[in-house]
């Protein structure tokens, strides 16, 4: 993200009128937008010109916000691209797919701008933070944090920011058991309301990005505590 450059945010919403009151409140807090209408002008415009956050509807028409996130996901260019899903559906299972789709958070309409701002500032703090330096090692997975690149057993992961940042935490951390509530707090920040089911979600993907099918899976699920990185089966 540039620093001589506001925050450009694609808003992806057939509802003009959500639409104009979106735009309304995000440039009067500084962010420039974009906007499209259904789902392949979206992905027209990111790949024109990247913005630094999508905010997806979850219904459109021709193609839908799933898709586009799988679609965003599948492409080197944008697999990183912070994306906030929102939907107007409360069920929390398909918020649980939208998450597995690949969304970095969801929102639920009808809802707050100042929530909603509350999230954007939250996910780009996270994505524009400046790289670390140094590289973190544990077991056969190795992290350079100023390339932004793991690679396991010589293979190289490709994980989306909010996993890679749990595998970071994990990294400097290793052995110690976390609660949903610690890493909430450590890798969402605790200025964000995210239910803490959310963090078994980027489980799910950290493993399935890590773990080859030959590969012991380093990440464990501790009963009742939490998660941890170890290797250790008496976990």
């Amino acid at each position: 993200m540039s620093s001589m450059l506001k925050p450009l945010i694609l808003i992806v919403e057939d509802e003009a009128p959500l639409v104009t009151m979106l735009r309304y409140n995000l440039e009067k807090q500084g962010f420039r937008v974009d906007e499209a209408a259904d789902g392949q002008e979206a992905i027209t415009k990111i790949a024109e010109a990247k913005p630094d956050l999508v905010l997806l509807d979850w219904m459109l028409p021709a193609m839908s916000g799933i898709e586009v996130c799988r679609q965003i996901r599948r492409r080197p260019g944008t697999r990183d691209l912070p994306v906030i899903m929102v939907t107007a559906r409360a069920e929390e299972a398909d918020s649980v797919r939208g998450l597995n789709t690949g969304a970095d958070d969801y929102i639920t309409k009808p809802f707050s701008i100042d929530l909603l701002l509350a999230r954007i500032r939250a996910l780009l703090r996270r994505s524009g933070t400046p790289p670390a330096k140094g590289t973190l090692k544990y077991h056969d997975i190795t992290m350079d944090l100023a390339a932004h690149r793991v690679v396991r057993n010589g293979r190289n992961v490709h994980l989306g920011p909010t996993e890679f940042r749990l595998l970071e935490f994990f990294m400097q951390h290793p052995g110690r058991v976390f609660s949903r509530e610690e890493l909430l707090d450590a890798v969402w920040g605790p200025d964000i309301h995210v239910e803490p089911r959310t963090v078994d979600v980027h489980i799910r993907r950290l493993r399935k990005s890590l773990n080859a099918p030959d590969e012991v899976d380093v990440v464990r699920t501790v009963r009742a505590a939490g998660y941890a990185l170890d290797v250790d089966s008496t976990l």
